[in-house]
């Protein structure tokens, strides 16, 4: 193919992923404020609990689609179909994902997370499992450029779960368990595309084998894990680390903060879509120096579009966040600002990480997102100051550490240097 309609291609996946990403975002903030108006603050905070937790084990996943989608790029510009190790990959995410659910069984665990609905770690546990084949199904689509099934099952996701939520609380079970199966219940919407995918993988075709396969996606599991810590599963990190304060201050900003981290969910699949663009781009040194040109861009953009973000969210975040879940949800202007800043860079580190994935630098990939997360942690822990500034400073400071870590291992691999001259 040549560049120019290679660049064709390219844009217009990215132009159909983008409205994917854009529906399906609106519907998952629809579910957002209707489980906030419906439940109320105390409720919603248990809810975003299980909202962490769940997304959060389903983030740990998504290191599923990252892989699948480069075995299937690979596999696409060689000209044949995708090869066994990427069922294998899917296969060892379901054999991490059920006992590290299992973890929410235990009592204590389960009653600082859940406060006495202790069914919620069942959902959890099911969504998980659920995520696991979901997110291979999408990496299969994705790498093979299945461009319109992909963007058709991104949407049916958020779809179903917002669909089967009204349903529900138009029935009278708007409490927190039927919402929260619903919310299980969109991620299994796979089913309907199983079979078209499921023709893009060659069972006895080449492949690394189950160790090699173990070591790449445990590696990027454990990354993806320090990621959710940070990005969905933050609610869920505050409760265990930092608990106190007041209740109706901390659900405020815990709202807040679900709503500044929800388009970085929704960034999950232009992720996948990178990582065979990067596949593809590495092949040729042209396309190596044109990337690192737009890394460089792109490390800039991203601190001018944090600081602007951050100053509108202080004018406007509290406004904003009233006006969505009612005058009882209150949060200070400098908490909303913090929120935009750190989910710029977390956007930015997503990016990062999608292109050391793509040149196969799994290890980096796990020390960036980790010591995002140990930083993260460690101000929850140790800050001198109320719950919601130690939450605000972890939010930063780790994102800012973990972008050093992505950006110095980027910057630090030759333009010239392709995939095999590692």
């Amino acid at each position: 193919m040549s560049g120019g309609a290679e660049q064709g291609t390219q844009a217009r996946s990215f132009s159909v992923v983008t409205g994917a990403l854009i529906i399906a975002s609106v519907f998952g903030y629809g579910l957002m404020i209707l489980a906030g108006r419906v439940l109320g603050p105390a409720d919603n905070a248990i809810f975003l609990s299980f909202w962490g937790i769940f997304f959060g084990l389903g983030s740990a996943m998504s290191p599923v689609e990252q892989e699948v989608s480069r075995l299937s790029a690979e596999a696409e510009v060689a000209g044949r179909r995708t090869g066994p190790d990427a069922l294998r990959v899917v296969a060892i995410a379901l054999g991490v994902a059920l006992p590290v659910g299992l973890l929410q069984f235990v009592p204590w665990v389960n009653d600082r997370l859940f406060h006495g609905h202790s069914w919620l770690a069942v959902v959890t546990l099911v969504g998980g499992l659920g995520y696991a084949v979901l997110y291979g199904v999408r990496g299969l689509l994705v790498g093979h450029r299945r461009i319109n099934p992909y963007a058709g099952l991104t949407i049916a996701e958020p779809t179903t779960r917002i669909v089967v939520a009204a349903v529900l609380v138009i029935a009278g079970l708007g409490q927190i368990l039927p919402i929260a199966v619903a919310v299980a219940v969109g991620t299994f919407v796979w089913i309907a595309f199983l079979v078209h995918a499921g023709k893009l993988v060659d069972r006895s075709g080449p492949g690394a084998g189950w160790g090699a396969s173990a070591r790449t996606i445990l590696q990027l599991m454990a990354g993806a894990a320090c990621t959710a810590a940070v990005v969905t599963g933050f609610p869920a990190l505050v409760t265990l680390l930092a608990p106190g304060g007041d209740k109706a201050v901390v659900g405020a900003f815990l709202t807040a903060l679900t709503l500044a981290r929800f388009p970085l969910v929704a960034l999950l699949p232009v992720q996948a879509l990178a990582v065979p663009a990067v596949v593809r781009m590495t092949s040729t040194e042209d396309g190596r120096r044109k990337l690192h040109g737009w890394l460089v861009k792109g490390a800039l953009g991203a601190l001018v579009v944090g600081v602007v973000g951050s100053v509108l969210g202080a004018l406007l975040g509290p406004w904003i966040v009233r006006l969505i879940y009612g005058d009882d949800f209150v949060v200070a202007g400098w908490a909303v600002a913090g929120l935009v800043f750190s989910s710029t860079l977390l956007a930015a580190l997503q990016l990062l990480a999608s292109v050391l994935i793509a040149r196969a630098r799994h290890g980096v990939v796990l020390r960036a997102w980790a010591a995002t997360a140990l930083v993260s942690a460690a101000a929850l822990v140790w800050w001198p100051a109320d719950t919601v500034t130690r939450a605000v400073v972890g939010l930063v400071a780790g994102p800012v550490v973990g972008a050093i870590v992505a950006l110095v291992a980027v910057w630090g691999q030759a333009p010239e240097q392709s995939i095999t001259e590692r």
